[in-house]
């Protein structure tokens, strides 16, 4: 399933986006006076393979997953909050819940990897759980390569799942305790990055805290050095990464062999855009960073990625909410795109 689904990812067509431009130009506006809606039109054009753009329906995949690293004491909230906020997430009591039910984005939780056994069934949640929780990523590999392609593979199946419903675009969202450290692991061996650099406080860490928790990942990174420089992608997410990244890592490949605009939400999910990334370059093209995450480190992520995210608020929740938030601005650019009146059928002179 994983190397079909690489195969199918395909670049876009870049005259979809001159088109694309030009027809943005001939509506009632001064050229380009939409910024950044533009360029997110003319890129959901091309997506769409030169159709008119859509978003609607979409869908956040928040997916859910327990880490061994968090032993290590790399966060102030015990393990079992990630189980408990499952719970809150299926209850609809939650940030993300709020944000998807204000934006009119529909919603799904999927254990990818949580402590414990099976969930009660429940029609947001979809269990996926390849193991109860990762392994120390500090002390061993974080998944075996099975287990790592298991969850790839799971991701993938979610984002043909949304197709087969009919869902145009998708997002991501996670949710697991611990789970800065992974991402901030795979942004170094996969981006070349400094722990001492980019390591943040996650979920509230005092200076002492940051300092042991980029300690953790240094003796990560040197643990599985050998891995790193053979520059497998695949091995590397396995070695340092999560249920819950690499299943996202899947579904962003998943979205892009299926020709679907996929938002990427703030810092983890970022991680596993950046894998994704790094086992296909090509999903670059069809992914949208939704929010810059209020992680001292994220700047960074995006500067070696030359990227900019759609909107800076300051947030460092994760879930999915920034995506939530951001799909209204796809949703806006495509609805300018094809409702806004020319100048020749508004019957306004263009300027000179």
């Amino acid at each position: 399933m994983l190397q079909s689904t690489i195969a199918r990812i395909r670049p876009l067509e870049p005259t979809l986006f001159a088109t694309a431009q030009a027809h943005q130009d001939l509506q009632t506006k001064p050229r380009g006076s939409l910024g950044v809606l533009e360029q997110v039109a003319c890129r959901l054009v091309a997506i769409g393979g030169g159709n008119p753009p859509r978003v609607d329906p979409a869908r956040i995949y928040t997916c859910a997953g327990d880490h061994g690293v968090a032993r290590q004491g790399v966060s102030l909230f015990p393990q079992e909050v990630t189980r408990q906020m499952v719970t809150n997430f299926v209850m609809n009591g939650a940030a993300i819940n709020v944000l998807t039910r204000t934006a009119g984005v529909d919603l799904k939780v999927v254990d990818a990897g949580c402590l414990g056994g099976k969930f009660p069934d429940h029609p947001a949640l979809v269990q996926r759980k390849v193991a109860p929780g990762t392994r120390d990523l500090s002390t061993e590999a974080a998944m075996s390569r099975e287990e790592c392609v298991r969850a790839l593979e799971n991701g993938i199946a979610l984002a043909e799942e949304a197709h087969a419903e009919g869902i145009i675009t998708l997002g991501t969202g996670e949710m697991g305790i611990a789970n800065t450290t992974p991402a901030t692991a795979l942004f170094c061996s996969y981006l070349g990055l400094a722990p001492q650099d980019i390591t943040g406080p996650g979920t509230g860490l005092g200076a002492d805290g940051v300092r042991h928790k980029a300690g953790v990942i240094e003796k990560a990174l040197a643990l599985h050095g050998p891995t790193i420089a053979k520059g497998d992608p695949i091995n590397i997410l396995a070695a340092l990464g999560g249920f819950e990244i690499a299943t996202l890592a899947g579904m962003i490949l998943g979205g892009a062999s299926l020709g679907k605009p996929v938002v990427v939400d703030g810092f983890i999910s970022t991680s596993a855009y950046v894998a994704a990334r790094a086992i296909c370059p090509l999903v670059s093209e069809y992914a949208f960073f939704s929010h810059a995450s209020a992680e001292p480190g994220f700047p960074a992520v995006m500067e070696r990625l030359d990227a900019s995210p759609l909107l800076h608020l300051g947030m460092r929740l994760g879930e999915g909410t920034g995506a939530a938030m951001a799909i209204f601005i796809l949703r806006s650019a495509a609805n300018l795109y094809n409702e806004m009146a020319t100048f020749s059928a508004a019957g306004v002179s263009s300027g000179e």
